[in-house]
């Protein structure tokens, strides 16, 4: 696959650097399962070293803050960093300005607590194991509650999720949902039988990549937990 065929705009430079929004539905069907909100050269090597990659949001609301983590990020690796403390650190000045921005205000209950009921945004559907499928307002969870939150999540991987909730972060397109959903439904029940979350995690990967080369694999999971393809 050409990489051009998934380049979709150019948004901004800094200095040498060049910030591409770029198809990340297609990034992850075709070259990179992985990859996910954005990622530069050291972490992704598939990416060229003075390119930012930022995947283009259904809500396009965060890209301040993805920019100013990977410019973070990025200096400190090209100093000779390692990825982890980087990452530490870029992650630190990302949430000093989402906190800037007013995000933890937004989520703060009567008893002055993080709510995760405050990310809701619509209830999309319910398994017939009485599974509540979620969409939230994902820069709100990565502000208030996980900063790496990304596409999905459910109770059993993430203690902010509420008991019996799977989540699908409004940032991922409609036509996409749906194999985010099966990854994450298919991921819980395997944890759920006793797997660990790491073997759990790589099946539930691997369905995800051959679900989104067939489209039978998709319709036969959505049948098997009863979810109504349409409303997700």
């Amino acid at each position: 696959m050409n990489k051009k065929d998934f380049y979709l705009k150019k948004i901004g430079r800094r200095g040498k650097i060049d910030i591409w929004l770029v198809d990340g539905a297609k990034i992850r069907r075709d070259l990179e399962k992985d990859f996910t909100n954005f990622a530069e050269y050291y972490y992704f090597p598939i990416i060229p070293k003075y390119e930012f990659w930022i995947d283009r949001e259904s809500v396009p609301n965060e890209r301040r803050f993805f920019i100013d983590h990977l410019l973070a990020e990025w200096r400190l690796m090209d100093g000779g960093m390692s990825y982890q403390r980087a990452k530490e650190i870029a992650n630190q000045k990302e949430l000093s300005e989402r906190k800037k921005a007013g995000d933890l205000e937004k989520v703060i209950n009567q008893k002055s607590e993080f709510s995760p009921e405050k990310v809701h945004r619509r209830l999309l559907d319910k398994t017939k194991d009485e599974i509540d499928i979620w969409l939230i307002d994902g820069r709100l969870v990565r502000s208030a509650f996980d900063i790496g939150f990304t596409e999905g999540g459910h109770d059993l991987v993430y203690q902010y999720v509420p008991k019996n909730e799977v989540w699908i972060d409004d940032d991922v397109f409609a036509k996409e949902r749906p194999y985010v959903l099966l990854h994450e439904l298919y991921e819980r029940s395997l944890m759920k039988s006793g797997l660990t979350y790491l073997r759990a995690h790589r099946k539930a990967s691997r369905l995800e990549w051959r679900a989104r080369h067939s489209e039978q694999i998709l319709d036969e999971f959505f049948l098997k937990f009863l979810i109504k393809k349409g409303k997700i």
